[in-house]
């Protein structure tokens, strides 16, 4: 009988184990907790800013700084991105940008925007810039050719912008109610997303396939790029839910969100239903407990790794989430 006893506490052990919520690597990359973060496409970069107004670019195969950065300017940094092919890292405060090569680790720009304060920023293979402002405005700009286009189609200030890899496409989102899909050559709207509330975040999937349209309360969707129609709406109970990382999967299938309260998930891209949950640690002395993921990323070799505000990367098991 206490043989068969110990039996089953061992098997709840392990049963425990293999669901657990907690990273099985995690890597402190800001002391004082972190402003921004981005990891590139494949897992392998994250660029990191603190409060110290100082960039660093880790390698994430390492937990090696491979650069530490300043902005220039007195504004903290509060927007960063890293190009799919990881060529370019990009840096921004409210008023100015900085792009930086990789390779040499030399910015190749400093600019100051116009007329309005910026809202987010990303940058694709080739150096496209796409910059979502407060007035509603999103600029696309070439920073080796000087081409700029001014996209006009939201009335409201913008909150998120996503760029297909080569800078063809745009998807924006904007308090007007709506994600624009548009071609950035032209700025015609390709696809017109509504939602019954603002749009707080957008994503695109690298392969060109799916669009990702948040509201500020309830809808959360997924789009059929060539068809412009809803292929699935995420599912959870409550009546809002606020993203602040959203990427696909590499193989476009699933999707995975961080929000400002910890909340790390894994969704089905057809269905919508949720897949698992983590919960990312907690910023230090943080009342209530608190994090906010700033980025996302799968791995090459299919695990999970997340920047928050916490100031740590951590590496999860997919399967491992409750």
């Amino acid at each position: 009988m206490f043989q068969r006893i110990l039996l089953i506490c061992v098997l709840l052990t392990l049963a425990a184990c293999s669901n657990s919520d907690e990273p099985f690597k995690k890597w402190e990359h800001a002391t004082d907790g972190a402003l921004a973060s981005a990891i590139s496409q494949d897992g392998s970069l994250a660029l990191v800013s603190s409060s110290f107004n100082e960039l660093i670019l880790w390698d994430l195969k390492t937990n090696a700084q491979k650069y530490r950065w300043k902005q220039g300017s007195e504004n903290l940094v509060l927007f960063t991105a890293i190009s799919p092919n990881n060529k370019y890292a990009l840096s921004a405060d409210k008023d100015s940008f900085v792009v930086w090569e990789i390779e040499t680790g030399k910015s190749l720009t400093y600019t100051k925007v116009r007329e309005s304060t910026i809202r987010d920023i990303t940058i694709a293979d080739n150096g496209n810039l796409l910059i979502g402002k407060v007035n509603g405005v999103v600029v696309h700009v070439n920073i080796f050719t000087g081409r700029r286009i001014e996209f006009l189609g939201h009335n409201e200030k913008i909150n998120s912008v996503a760029m297909s890899p080569n800078g063809r496409y745009a998807l924006t989102g904007s308090s007007d109610y709506t994600a624009l899909f548009w071609d950035t050559k032209t700025a015609q709207v390709i696809h017109r997303f509504i939602h019954p509330t603002r749009v707080t975040k957008v994503a695109l999937d690298k392969s060109g396939k799916y669009a990702f349209s948040a509201g500020s309360q309830r809808q959360s969707s997924i789009w059929d790029i060539k068809t412009g129609k809803e292929v699935s709406r995420l599912q959870y109970p409550s009546r809002s839910r606020i993203f602040s990382a959203v990427t696909f999967s590499n193989d476009s299938s699933q999707l995975y969100t961080g929000s400002p309260g910890r909340l790390l998930n894994r969704w089905s891209t057809q269905t919508g239903k949720k897949l698992e949950q983590w919960s990312v640690t907690p910023r230090k002395d943080s009342r209530p407990v608190s994090s906010v993921i700033f980025a996302i990323s799968e791995t090459t070799s299919g695990k999970l790794v997340t920047e928050s505000s916490s100031g740590y990367a951590e590496f999860w098991e997919l399967g491992s989430g409750h």
